[in-house]
C-alpha cells in the first residue's frame, strides 16, 4: 500500500503510529491478564477434579467461591478470572511469547505442541509478514474464523448462518437463480436426483388435493407419472454410464499386473453378477417383466 494512501480518516503514517501504540497497549494488557491468572493460580492452584481437603482447624472455601471472592475484590468478572487462571496454567512464564496477545495464547492452549507452534506464526494474507491474528490461531485448532478467507471457510460460514431450513431454502433458491451456479449444481448427481424427486413429490401433493366441484381436473397427475418414468429412465442410463466410465478407467490400470487365483475368482464372480444384471435390464426393457427368478436373485446377492 503506498505511503500516501489514507486509512479511514487518517494518513498512512498516522495509522502506523496508532498501530505501534496500540500494540504496546496489547502487550501491557497481555501481561496484566497473565498476572491475574498467575495470582489466581497462586490462590487456587489447579487440582484434580474434587479439589483438596482442608487441613485441621482450617476453613477452606471451594475453588469457585475463592475465585469469586478474588474477582470481586479486584473488580473483574469471575469468568475472566477463571479463564485467566486456566490459560496461565497452560502457559508457564518461560513459554509465553511477546507479541502474541493473551487471546492468542488462550486459543492455542488446546494444542499439545503449543510451545513450539506459537514460535512460528503464519504469514498474514495481506502482506505476507508472519504474525499471529485470532483467525490464524483459530485455524491452527480447527475453530470457525471470524473473517473467512478460503472457499471452505466461506462455505462453513454460510452453513452456520443457514441452519434453519427456511433460511437454507431461501439461500439455495437465490443461488440457483445464477446460471453458472445452477449449471454446477446440476452436475452433482445426488443434488439433481433429490431436486427432481422433491419436484415430483410437490406436484404429486398438489394433484392429491381434493377437487373443487365445477373446476376442471388438474392435468398434473399424468405429467407427474410421465416425469417419474422419465427420471427413472435417466437414472438407469446414468447408472449404466457410470459403470462403463469406471470400467474404462480402471481396467487399463491393470496392464502388466498378474492377479492371483483368488483375485481372478472374485472378479469372475462379480462379472457374472454384472452380466446377469445386464440381461435382467434388457429383459425388463423389452418385455416389461421386472420379476427376478430365484437363481438371478441369489446371484445378485452374491450367494
Amino acid at each position: 500500500m503506498p505511503t500516501s494512501t489514507k486509512v479511514g480518516s487518517v494518513s498512512r503514517a498516522r495509522y502506523e503510529e496508532i498501530i505501534a501504540e496500540d500494540r504496546k497497549l496489547i502487550e501491557v494488557d497481555t501481561k496484566i491478564q497473565f498476572k491475574i491468572g498467575d495470582h489466581a493460580l497462586e490462590i487456587e492452584p489447579m487440582r484434580p477434579h474434587g479439589g483438596s481437603l482442608p487441613a485441621a482447624g482450617e476453613e477452606l472455601l471451594g475453588v469457585r467461591e475463592t475465585l469469586e471472592l478474588y474477582a470481586e475484590d479486584i473488580g473483574v468478572p469471575y469468568n475472566q478470572v477463571r479463564l485467566n487462571r486456566q490459560t496461565a496454567s497452560k502457559w508457564p512464564a518461560q513459554y509465553r511469547i511477546a507479541g502474541a496477545s493473551f487471546e492468542i495464547h488462550r486459543i492455542l492452549e488446546k494444542l499439545d505442541d503449543r510451545f513450539d507452534r506459537i514460535k512460528e506464526p503464519p504469514p498474514h494474507p495481506r502482506d505476507g509478514v508472519p504474525r499471529w491474528t485470532q483467525d490464524a490461531a483459530k485455524r491452527q485448532v480447527g475453530w470457525r474464523v471470524d473473517s473467512p478467507q478460503t472457499p471452505q471457510e466461506k462455505v462453513e460460514a454460510i452453513h452456520d448462518l443457514a441452519v434453519d431450513d427456511q433460511v437454507a431454502a431461501r439461500v439455495a433458491t437465490d443461488f440457483l437463480r445464477r446460471p453458472s451456479v445452477a449449471f454446477r449444481a446440476a452436475s452433482d448427481d445426488t443434488a439433481r436426483h433429490l431436486f427432481n424427486k422433491a419436484q415430483t413429490d410437490r406436484w404429486r401433493q398438489d394433484d392429491e388435493v381434493e377437487p373443487v366441484p365445477g373446476r376442471p381436473e388438474s392435468p398434473v397427475g399424468p405429467v407427474v407419472r410421465q416425469l417419474d418414468r422419465t427420471i427413472d429412465f435417466l437414472d438407469l442410463i446414468g447408472a449404466c454410464h457410470k459403470f462403463v466410465a469406471a470400467t474404462g478407467r480402471l481396467v487399463p490400470q491393470m496392464r502388466g499386473r498378474r492377479l492371483s487365483e483368488d483375485e481372478r475368482e472374485v472378479i469372475h464372480k462379480n462379472v457374472d453378477r454384472v452380466r446377469a444384471t445386464c440381461e435382467w435390464i434388457v429383459t425388463a426393457v423389452d418385455s416389461g417383466h421386472l420379476d427376478m427368478d430365484e437363481e438371478l436373485t441369489k446371484l445378485l446377492r452374491g450367494e
